[in-house]
């Protein structure tokens, strides 16, 4: 199938803008706890929708007595927290337009994006961050306003809007059309300087709205909650930030993922978001822990058995007897274990940024908690193709939001359409002109459309790798494949113009010590490990699992493990996880020629 398109659930208002959902919940849920704000003791305060108005209201008061004018653009910069969602909608409330920047941006990265956007205002969390800003300021003559969270900023804008009237507040509120940015969302950037992505009310509107309606058992108001833990700079923490709020449903905010077991067990969500890395170490480390109990073999027999159940879901026959009967045994022995450290009611969970995996999917399918995988980007407004909660099919990023259209070119390019998709790049005619081509984004992205309208994602246009033998080679398959491995942190995938495909390796710190520990290794160094007999024959395996989804000539023949890790302060991760395949390439250029040139 080449386009697949299914009809709009939700009408996108003619005109108004996200504020109008903040207005409409103190309306009409005046006393629903929109927000569970997390408080010292380590429980939760509810907000109620009438609350959050009067608060949202407070600070863009103080927003606009402080000069921010209509359209002016008000950056924020800042781990997941409350304050980052009362933020939000109180710059649009002020009629002004949200810049996210990521909390660990470098200085140059801040003053591109402070400078690109012509931000008049910054509310950044913490003294770090203040320091950082502080660092570029004088390169930046349009920047007038730094506040700071755990300075009091909140409380500083509410004092400073006292004389503003409820009058000035509504035109404000107002000014704002469908159409209108909402925000400019800065791509993470695997190369090159970030581009800023205009999102607009309707795209928001579009993107959310159609998600509700499509996922709504699971967006239930009174019944359902979720809990945020990934970057709201990045365009997927927002989506879930405004759909909860238009459904609504009640919100939490995690700014520390150290402590997030505890987290999802006092705040109990319905519903989880998170991106593949996530669900494989919440898989990695139940097993790891069964074993290190000398209870391994239980919990692989309990990890056959959910997946093995989950296939028999999609059989026409379903799952026999004997299956049914293991599968109550586990879920009394394991599985109902296994949802309790998920906070013990979600259900489901959204996942995205990558590929989560068949196996994967199926186990947690299996365990009674679904995860529901899609496909997007900044410039889709996060979610453009997602699973439905009645109709999943694991291995594949589901179907075109509702209202939009995908289609896949000659060349097998996914190209998408809609009302959800951004208006264009910040200051940058040409980059727009060459992404979008008659109201048609093309992605970068290559895939494949099933008879049902379920897409699958195959690999990057820019990432194919041609060996010297011109085979073309789309490395995420196999390097989706291998990292889903415990011991295996990144994989990358090298060859171009080369005589065989290869892979650099690099592993899992938590994980690590474990395997060490089991194979008597315990206080031998990263470095020693990497050229360990016994742990390289565990990555071989991996690795033999990889290839086993690919043809021989896309195989990886020899691989080299490196005793360090790929992160985003290294500048081989951006904020979104993705590797930074020219830096890598250029900073282990020494590794790869030794893969190519020793026997």
């Amino acid at each position: 199938m080449r386009e697949f398109s299914l009809p709009a659930l939700y009408e996108v208002p003619a005109d108004g803008n996200l504020t109008d959902l903040i207005r409409r919940n103190a309306t009409h849920h005046p006393d629903l706890p929109v927000i569970g704000r997390k408080n010292s003791a380590g429980g939760w305060d509810d907000v109620t929708a009438a609350g959050f108005l009067a608060e949202v209201g407070s600070a863009a008061r103080g927003l606009i007595a402080s000069g921010v004018q209509p359209g002016d653009r008000v950056a924020l910069m800042s781990r997941t927290r409350y304050e980052w969602t009362l933020l939000d909608f109180a710059i649009w409330s002020a009629g002004a337009v949200t810049v996210p920047v990521y909390e660990t941006s470098s200085a140059s990265q801040v003053e591109w994006m402070l400078g690109d956007s012509g931000a008049v205002a910054v509310v950044v969390e913490s003294e770090a961050h203040e320091q950082l800003v502080e660092s570029v300021r004088v390169r930046l003559p349009q920047l007038k306003h730094v506040w700071r969270i755990d300075a009091g900023a909140v409380e500083a804008l509410r004092a400073a809007g006292t004389d503003i009237s409820d009058a000035v507040l509504d035109e404000r509120s107002g000014y704002a059309a469908a159409d209108s940015p909402a925000t400019i969302v800065y791509t993470s950037g695997t190369t090159g300087r970030p581009k800023g992505c205009v999102l607009s009310h309707r795209a928001f509107f579009a993107e959310c709205g159609n998600a509700v309606e499509r996922l709504g058992p699971l967006f239930t108001t009174g019944e359902n909650s979720v809990l945020l833990f990934l970057p709201l700079a990045h365009v997927f923490g927002r989506l879930v930030e405004v759909a909860a709020v238009m459904a609504p449903i009640r919100l939490g905010h995690v700014a520390d993922i150290k402590n997030l077991t505890e987290d999802l067990q006092s705040f109990r969500p319905t519903m989880i978001l998170g991106v593949p890395r996530v669900f494989e170490k919440v898989f990695n480390a139940a097993r790891a822990t069964a074993q290190d109990t000398g209870k391994g073999r239980v919990f692989d027999r309990a990890a056959s058995v959910a997946i093995a159940y989950s296939r028999a879901l999609d059989t026409r026959s379903g799952p026999s007897a004997r299956l049914r009967f293991e599968h109550r045994l586990f879920d009394r022995l394991v599985y109902g274990k296994l949802r309790a450290v998920l906070g013990g009611r979600a259900t489901h969970a959204i996942c995205g940024g990558a590929p989560l995996g068949e196996r994967l999917g199926h186990f947690y399918r299996g365990i009674g908690f679904t995860v529901l995988e899609g496909y997007g980007l900044t410039e889709s407004c996060a979610a453009t193709s997602f699973n439905p909660w009645d109709r999943t099919k694991i291995g594949t990023v589901g179907q075109p939001l509702p209202g939009s259209t995908v289609r896949i070119a000659d060349d097998g390019e996914v190209l998408l359409y809609g009302e959800h998709l951004f208006s264009g790049y910040w200051n940058n005619e040409a980059a727009t002109l060459e992404a979008k081509s008659h109201g048609w984004f093309h992605t970068g992205d290559l895939g494949a459309l099933d008879e049902d309208g379920y897409l699958t994602i195959t690999g990057r246009k820019k990432e194919i790798i041609i060996t010297a033998g011109g085979k073309n080679v789309a490395p995420a398959v196999i390097e989706d494949r291998i990292r889903a491995e415990p011991l295996i942190a990144e994989c990358m995938v090298v060859g171009d113009g080369r005589p065989f495909v290869a892979a650099l390796i690099t592993l899992d710190e938590e994980f690590l010590p474990k395997w060490a520990r089991r194979h008597g290794k315990s206080g031998t160094s990263t470095a020693e490990l990497a050229t360990d007999p016994d742990l390289v024959a565990a990555v071989q395996r991996a690795v033999d699992l990889g290839n086993a989804a690919v043809s021989r000539p896309e195989s990886i023949r020899r691989f080299r493990i490196l005793p360090t890790q790929f992160t985003e302060s290294s500048g081989h991760l951006t904020p979104s996880l993705k590797l930074k395949r020219n830096v890598v390439l250029k900073d282990f250029a020494a590794d790869i020629e030794t893969i190519y040139t020793t026997h």
